[in-house]
């Protein structure tokens, strides 16, 4: 049940037109949030856009790869252009581009690396004067700044590693220094800057199959998908017996964002079903 606890927020949520990211829009949405949503393709953007206001709530797209050098600015205007303000940013875009070390290229380093850490890193720098203005003039008039969130979205693998996934391993560890940095860097704004390691959440990229399946991320292919046996070898290592929902993803979101975790920050909170 919604309770509106983020009425008269702002949300950037990117990646945010398919899996955990339309849910965590959704949700933030269906507490009161005005959410700017993100995705590479300009289809299913405007459905996450279209379900949102056919729910009550109020949403607008900004459509384009975070990993471009405009994107960062762009992103960040389109919430003040739309909404004249910007309160909770989650970094959620990215993919997975594996293989074991030896076998790695060039570009999938710089590639998975690009979406998870550097493309963070820009929008957080973007946000960064609009955020200070806002809670300078806040401070200023009512003496105290409204409360601001950032959700960075990590993973099991940035905190234990997995065969495989160097560069997404790495890259998401590198999210938890960033978001502990910041942290410290911006809790004089009153901002909490957390990070969410999430274990297996099923989503497209974890989709049950016996076949090879791919989806196009700016023009390349990139396999997706879990062999059952897999899959059911990795979910009875987790105490819940299960993979998440996205669902649930979003609610780890949203418990950093309410009004009751004013004071965590720096933290990383596991997601994984006692994996």
């Amino acid at each position: 049940m919604a309770t509106g606890r983020l009425d008269g927020k702002v949300a950037l949520v990117s990646g945010s037109g398919r899996g955990i990211g339309r849910a965590v829009a959704e949700k933030l949405a269906a507490e009161g949030a005005r959410v700017v949503v993100n995705d590479l393709d300009a289809e299913p953007a405007k459905e996450v856009v279209a379900a949102i206001e056919a729910a009550g709530g109020q949403a607008t797209a900004c459509v384009g790869s975070v990993t471009a050098a405009d994107f960062a600015e762009r992103f960040v205007a389109t919430a003040v252009d739309t909404y004249g303000g910007l309160d909770i940013i989650v970094n959620n875009a990215g993919y997975t581009w594996d293989n074991v070390i030896q076998k790695m290229t060039d570009q999938q380093w710089d590639d998975i690396i690009d979406v998870h850490l550097t493309a963070p890193f820009r929008i957080l720098r973007a946000a960064q004067p609009v955020i200070s203005g806002l809670a300078k003039k806040e401070k200023a008039e009512n003496g105290q700044a409204s409360r601001r969130s950032i959700v960075n979205t990590s993973s099991t693998s940035g905190l234990l590693g997995n065969p495989g996934q160097v560069n997404y391993s790495t890259a998401k560890a590198g999210l938890i220094g960033m978001t502990k940095t910041l942290a410290k860097e911006w809790g004089r704004y009153n901002v909490t800057v957390n990070a969410i390691a999430y274990g297996v959440i099923n989503t497209r990229l974890t989709e049950l199959t016996t076949e090879a399946k791919t989806i196009d991320v700016e023009g390349r292919e990139i396999k997706v998908g879990v062999n059952p046996d897999v899959y059911e070898a990795v979910t009875t290592q987790i105490a819940l017996g299960r993979g998440g929902s996205v669902e649930e993803a979003a609610g780890a979101v949203y418990l950093l964002c309410a009004p009751e975790s004013s004071y965590i920050t720096a933290q990383t909170l596991v997601c994984s079903g006692g994996a």
